[in-house]
């Protein structure tokens, strides 16, 4: 029952990273591990987005595809997923974009819980999915970096 969670401090305004967060037909260019994702549905009711999506993961000779609802609620700048189907018992998956006093700046906050419904999968992609999860919001750092330019760090006081 792996966890995973981090807070991290940018230099990008949080709806600047709930965006790229929220562009999930993008991950393959640039997410470890990610080797497609499709979006089957998208319906949007009262300012929020709700998407049903398929994300093919792989590594080396292994490839698991999985779906997941991903619920997109811009205004409080939270993203969450709900599994649905694939190769997990279960995996639970938020995202909170929190603004920074500097307006340019702000805070992510990642965190996953999952599990593998067989244990031989989970044995041989477990240790690669702790290591690209712990990656994840790095990742979306630097894509954050490279689409809205690098901010200023803040001085240190």
């Amino acid at each position: 029952m792996p966890k995973f969670e981090t807070i991290r401090p940018v230099v990008h305004r949080a709806e600047q990273m709930f965006d790229l967060v929220a562009d999930v037909e993008s991950y393959p260019q640039f997410l470890p591990m990610c080797e497609s994702l499709k979006v089957r549905s998208r319906k949007e009711s009262h300012g929020k987005t709700l998407l049903i999506a398929d994300m093919t993961v792989g590594y080396k000779l292994i490839r698991e595809t999985f779906t997941s609802q991903v619920l997109l609620k811009p205004e409080e700048k939270v993203i969450l997923t709900k599994y649905i189907d694939g190769p997990f018992r279960y995996l639970d998956n938020r995202w909170q974009f929190v603004p920074d006093v500097n307006p340019e700046h702000s805070t992510v906050k990642f965190y996953i819980d999952y599990e593998f419904k067989s244990r031989t999968l989970g044995f041989l992609m477990g240790s690669m999915f702790d290591i690209a999860f712990r990656k994840f919001t790095e990742a979306f750092e630097k894509r954050a970096d490279a689409i809205y330019g690098k901010g200023e760090k803040s001085p240190v006081v």
